[in-house]
């Protein structure tokens, strides 16, 4: 069996608690390589997780013989040089979502690949996880009827740290380095989910605003789209709501039914039919992002095929800068 021997680029939170013990625990894989650009964090990541090397320049760990594959875990602006770095190397990435900061950037990753025959996917986990699977069995098995309708509701009070002065605001609410405000932090996921049940997004419209005067970013948006097969959707997200507003909910309708479900709280998905209502709860995994893990690892050592490649992952920038009014 190959072994896939990763370096991480960015060692951050998502590295800490989403991926990056997934990484260790699929057969066949391991970490050998982390990189910070802040020497403490590089170093304490790899004493704590029994990594063997550290460094503080991407370059040097692209560049190190051990390294056969490329995980960046870094803000968006910066995906898609270090992604493009990788590549170059000859060597396979899997990059945090969104894929880029921008549509742009994102056909720009896709050319390289092509170019280069060097495949990136992206960390759009959900897509594995049980319970979105279940949503989506619901969904192909017909309980529904005909999908008529796509609603995503998302409203969130402001975090504490959405108050702190511009130049200590997190790096999720500083457009040139994420894209856009939580939007584009957030959307991806639900975005993508839809986009993998009901097929690409041809059109989309929106008006983003800014309402809490918190920070520069968008923080209202309100946006409408159209799926390949006809399928009209929409969705409103706000995050600076009063507590009482909090929802975290896509609402599928149907000739002979609806279904309910969240993207983040992973609430019991609520199935309504003529039958009644069920609830139908699904537990997940302790790293959410290990089934898709598995997926692009098993990819790599030609057992499986993973689809969630930055192709597939493209279309969700597209509609964020459509709705933005970027493009």
């Amino acid at each position: 069996m190959k072994l896939i021997k990763w370096g991480f680029i960015g060692c951050g939170e998502v590295a800490e608690k989403k991926s990056g013990p997934a990484f260790a625990d699929v057969e066949g894989s391991s970490v050998v390589a982390v990189m910070s650009r802040t020497e403490q964090r590089a170093r304490t990541y790899a004493v704590r997780h029994g990594v063997q090397r550290w460094y503080t320049n991407a370059q040097q760990l692209i560049d190190d013989p051990d390294v056969n594959a490329v995980y960046v875990a870094t803000p968006p602006s910066s995906h898609a040089t270090y992604a493009i770095m990788a590549m170059k190397a000859g060597k396979p990435v899997y990059v945090e979502k969104p894929l880029a900061a921008s549509y742009e950037e994102c056909a720009r990753i896709n050319r390289i690949s092509e170019q280069l025959g060097v495949p990136c996917f992206v960390a759009y986990y959900r897509r594995y996880l049980p319970y979105f699977q279940q949503v989506r069995q619901i969904i192909d098995d017909g309980l529904l009827g005909k999908i008529l309708s796509v609603q995503v509701r998302f409203a969130v009070p402001p975090r504490e740290l959405d108050y702190d002065h511009p130049e200590q605001l997190p790096w999720r609410l500083q457009p040139e380095i994420a894209g856009g405000g939580y939007f584009y932090d957030l959307a991806p996921h639900q975005l993508d989910l839809l986009q993998h049940i009901f097929g690409v997004i041809l059109d989309a419209h929106g008006i983003s605003v800014n309402r809490g005067g918190l920070y520069r970013a968008e923080d209202s948006v309100a946006a409408c789209f159209r799926f390949e097969n006809g399928l009209a959707g929409s969705g409103s997200w706000c995050f600076v709501a009063h507590e009482s507003a909090r929802e975290d909910c896509i609402e599928v309708i149907g000739s002979r039914g609806k279904v309910l479900f969240s993207v983040f709280d992973y609430q019991p998905i609520e199935l309504t039919t003529s039958e009644g209502v069920k609830r139908i709860e699904v537990p997940n995994p302790s790293y959410v992002q290990y089934p898709i893990i598995k997926s692009v690892i098993e990819h790599l050592q030609g057992k499986a095929v993973c689809e969630c490649t930055s192709v597939s992952a493209t279309p969700v920038n597209w509609v964020m800068d459509r709705v933005l009014g970027k493009i």
